[in-house]
């Protein structure tokens, strides 16, 4: 994409690059799955217990990827409500500090200008995983099969959620960085998205790996 389309505006290319990266490995992961053909058995037997949805996930990574989801739908939200104008007055784009009793515009900040693109493609590639994962679980195969099947959607899950929280941390970060006139609020919101980032760094990296070998993962 040409980035001059955007002037002086670096922040949505950026934007648009992580969602569409997260959104192709779901898209990719969820099409090999259907594009893979069903085991054909001479004989099928059924078991009595119900089959979940949370017993053929990551154990360990799921909570982490759902904490990851809800703090970044947080972030946004927050980012929404805090958004300012920019130097240029253009809407969403900044949040406004003020610092020697004058107010100074810093950006790139996740409002609704940057987080509607991330929260669309989160609520779509969460949609689209959730509804996989059930189908998966509830079909006939072998349960390793289906175990294989389902940390990979959940890991291409987690790529898009770990991708995108890193993306909104680091918006924050960078607007840290440029102010001093943040103190003790600038101090707690550090406290609180740098332990965030560099989780999603861990199971960004957990999930590529996943995605790219599931039995490897497990073991």
């Amino acid at each position: 994409m040409d980035t001059s389309d955007f002037g002086d505006d670096y922040g949505m290319p950026l934007v648009l690059a992580i969602t569409a990266f997260g959104l192709c490995v779901v898209g990719g992961v969820l099409l090999g799955d259907a594009l893979t053909p069903r085991p054909r058995e001479a004989v099928r037997t059924a078991g009595l217990t119900p089959r979940r949805v949370r017993d053929h996930v990551p154990p360990r990574a799921t909570p982490l990827l759902l904490l990851q989801a809800v703090s970044l739908v947080v972030l946004l939200v927050i980012g929404a409500a805090t958004a300012s104008p920019d130097v240029l007055g253009r809407a969403g784009r900044a949040v406004t500090w003020s610092c020697d009793g004058a107010d100074q515009p810093l950006g790139p900040w996740p409002g609704l200008f940057y987080g509607i693109p991330i929260a669309v493609s989160l609520g779509v590639g969460t949609a689209a995983c959730a509804w996989a994962l059930r189908r998966i679980a509830h079909r006939p195969g072998d349960d390793q099969q289906r175990r294989d099947r389902c940390w990979m959607i959940a890991a291409a899950w987690g790529v898009l959620v770990s991708s995108q929280l890193l993306l909104v941390v680091l918006m924050i970060a960078v607007v840290l960085t440029h102010t001093s006139c943040a103190a003790t609020l600038g101090t707690v919101t550090a406290l609180v998205i740098y332990p965030l980032g560099l989780l999603g760094l861990v199971t960004l990296a957990w999930s590529l790996f996943t995605v790219m070998a599931p039995r490897a993962a497990r073991r």
